[in-house]
Parts: structure tokens; C-alpha cells; sequence
């Protein structure tokens, strides 16, 4: 609803929900050794700003490490510089990738690995 003053009574109110959100605040790293843990993911990123998550994903089967994890940072400009200066370093002995996640709906250019039956 418009104010008298033509501004929104409470902007948040009418941002959509889902596909057009910004997700800069959440990054993709990969490459990730398979010896690297939660905590030092977290450890490598933490001097660009507050981190709610940071997190490895893991095989569900063997617990093992798929070699990529997630980075949530609290402001987007944080994340932004984390991108700028971790991207093509080196974590754990390999160079790793960092960018912003994607929705899991959103990724284009995958093929599954599935076969038709």
C-alpha cells in the first residue's frame, strides 16, 4: 500500500518470495580437499565478515566429502569481496572455485546422469 507521501508503507512486505531473490549472500566453493571440515571452511572465510553457515557437503552413503561446500555470509557485500580475493586460491593444498550459489532449480548448462527407461 502507497502512503500519502507515494512510499511504501513497508517495502519488505511486497518483495516476491522464491525465484527473484538474490542468493549473493550464500556462495559456492569447490574444489575442496577432502580432508577440509565445516569449521575450516568457516576459518578460511571468516576475515571477510560474519558467517551464518558455513557448511561441506557430504556423501549421504559414506560420509565422505563431495569436494564442494557452501559459504552464507550475513551482508552481500561481504560475500562479494570473499568471492573477489578466495576465487583460484589455494584451501587445504588445492586451488578452489568461488561463486555465488545458484538455486538448485536455476543451473543451466547440466545434464543429469540419469538414463531414460
Amino acid at each position: 500500500m502507497l502512503l500519502r507521501t507515494g512510499i511504501l508503507e513497508n517495502p519488505l512486505k511486497y518483495v516476491k518470495k522464491g525465484g527473484s531473490e538474490s542468493m549473493t549472500k550464500k556462495l559456492f566453493v569447490g574444489g575442496l580437499s577432502w580432508e577440509t571440515t565445516d569449521s575450516d571452511l568457516k576459518e578460511a572465510f571468516a576475515s571477510y565478515g560474519e558467517i551464518t553457515e558455513a557448511k561441506v557437503i557430504r556423501d549421504r552413503d559414506t560420509g565422505r566429502s563431495r569436494g564442494f561446500g557452501f559459504v552464507t555470509f550475513v551482508r552481500d557485500e561481504d560475500a562479494k569481496t570473499a568471492i573477489s580475493k578466495m576465487h583460484g586460491t589455494s584451501l587445504d593444498g588445492r586451488n578452489i572455485t568461488v561463486n555465488e550459489a545458484q538455486e538448485k532449480g536455476s543451473r543451466q548448462g547440466t545434464f543429469g546422469g540419469g538414463r531414460n527407461r
